[in-house]
C-alpha cells in the first residue's frame, strides 16, 4: 500500500508518488536482477524535488519485519542498509519517497568482493560528441584488456560503463584497477579527459570518475529515476545506440522507459553470462 499516492514529487511534470510507485512496479522484473541484495542508499524527497531532499543509509527503525537488511561496518559503528529482493521491497523504497536508490557494486552477504566495476563519465559541459567519444574510447580500452563492458545513461549529465566481474577480487584491488584504467585512458586523451576531482581543476574536460568502486561507495541503480525535471532514468542502452548518437544521458524517462523495455527487453540481461576475472586484466594494464 502506497501512502499519499497523490503527493506531487515532480512539480514541473505533475508526477505523483503513486505514479513513481507504478513505474517501479512495472520495471521491477528488469531492474531487480541487477540490484538484488546490493546495499541501498536512499535519496529521499518527502516534499518533492522542488525542495531539498536527503540521503538515508541506515534503516534501524520504522521498517517492516519482512524487509531484509545487511549490517555493514563503518568507522565507529555499523550501518543497516535495506536490500531490494523483490517487488515489495522496491515499492517500500518508493513509499519512503525514495526517488533514486543508489547501490553498492557488491552484494550481501559478500560485501567485500564486487561483482561489477563502474566507470562514471562526468562532463564539465554539454558536449554530446565528446562524451560519446569518451565512452567508446573507454569501451575499446577495456576490450584491449579482455573485458566486455555495458553502458547505461546516468539520467544526469554522463554515462556509466560497467564491467561484470566474477566476484573473486577484493574491493581495494577493484578500485585500484579502475583507477589505473582511468589513468591509462586520460594518458591517451589528455585534452578531453581528466581525473581531477575538483571542477575548478577540470576545465572543459570530462572526469573519468572511478570512485564508485570504493568500499561503501554507490552509483545510481539501473533503471532508477533521477530527481530531476522530466524524471529521467538511468537506463541501460546498447553500444550501437551510442555509436549512432541515438542515445544521450537523459534520453529515457519514467514515462517512456516501460514501453522501451516492452519493446527491446532488458538490454543488460546477458551481462551475468559475461563475468570476467581481473587477474589477466590487471597484468595487462601494467604493460600499458
Amino acid at each position: 500500500m502506497i501512502s499519499h499516492p497523490d503527493k506531487v514529487l515532480f512539480p514541473d511534470d505533475g508526477i505523483t508518488k503513486g505514479q513513481l510507485a507504478l513505474y517501479y512496479e512495472a520495471i521491477a522484473p528488469a531492474m531487480i536482477p541487477h540490484i538484488r541484495n546490493r546495499p541501498v542508499t536512499m535519496e529521499r524527497f518527502p516534499q518533492g524535488i522542488g525542495r531539498k531532499g536527503f540521503i538515508q543509509k541506515d534503516v534501524s527503525k520504522g521498517f517492516p519485519e519482512w524487509l531484509k537488511r545487511v549490517e555493514v561496518p563503518k568507522k565507529g559503528g555499523v550501518v543497516h542498509h535495506p536490500l531490494v529482493t523483490d517487488t515489495r521491497s522496491l515499492l517500500w523504497l518508493a513509499n519512503q519517497n525514495c526517488i533514486t536508490p543508489h547501490v553498492w557494486t557488491s552484494r550481501a552477504p559478500d560485501i567485500y568482493h564486487p561483482d561489477i566495476c563502474v566507470f562514471d563519465l562526468d562532463p564539465s559541459k554539454d558536449d554530446v560528441k565528446t562524451l560519446r567519444f569518451a565512452a567508446l574510447a573507454l569501451r575499446d580500452l577495456l576490450d584491449e584488456l579482455g573485458l566486455p563492458s555495458w553502458i547505461k545513461t546516468s539520467g544526469s549529465k554522463g554515462f556509466h560503463i560497467v564491467v561484470p566481474l566474477d566476484g573473486k577480487t577484493g574491493t581495494a584491488d577493484v578500485e585500484a584497477f579502475a583507477h589505473g584504467v582511468g589513468t591509462a585512458l586520460v594518458r591517451r586523451h589528455p585534452d578531453v579527459l581528466t581525473q581531477e576531482f575538483y571542477k575548478s581543476d577540470r576545465g572543459t574536460r570530462i572526469l573519468v570518475d572511478t570512485g564508485r568502486n570504493g568500499y561503501s561507495a554507490t552509483f545510481a541503480a539501473v533503471y532508477a529515476v533521477r530527481a530531476k525535471p522530466g524524471a529521467p532514468v538511468s537506463a541501460p542502452c546498447t553500444w550501437e545506440e551510442i555509436e549512432s548518437g541515438d542515445v544521450h544521458p537523459q534520453s529515457f524517462t519514467m514515462r517512456n522507459m516501460p514501453d522501451r523495455v516492452d519493446t527491446v527487453g532488458d538490454v543488460w540481461k546477458d551481462m551475468p553470462k559475461r563475468k570476467r576475472s581481473l587477474t589477466r586484466a590487471i597484468a595487462g594494464l601494467k604493460k600499458m
